[in-house]
């Protein structure tokens, strides 16, 4: 079951993703950085016992499998660099 700050933290994240895309076309530019200091924030409430693999991605800015996480589809995360998925 997610938690009200996980929901926003899927909100966020999706928004992000969407900024992201929109770089190249967007005028004015969207701020990022906004958007990684919400992301942040978010992620400093999240409670104790939160899921680790969710703050692993989120501490290292893997926003999009933190993404995916959250939507239940941590399956489909492909194995980083330091060995975790």
């Amino acid at each position: 079951m997610s938690t009200n700050i996980e929901q926003e933290l899927l909100e966020a994240l999706t928004e992000l993703e969407k900024a992201v895309d929109s770089v190249r076309t967007a005028s004015p530019m969207p701020d990022l950085a906004g958007f990684f200091a919400r992301i942040d924030a978010l992620a400093s409430r999240l409670p104790r016992g939160t899921n680790p693999a969710l703050l692993h991605y989120l501490q290292k800015k893997s926003y999009k499998k933190a993404r995916l996480f959250l939507q239940g589809r941590d399956p489909e995360n492909q194995a980083g660099n330091c060995r975790h998925s």
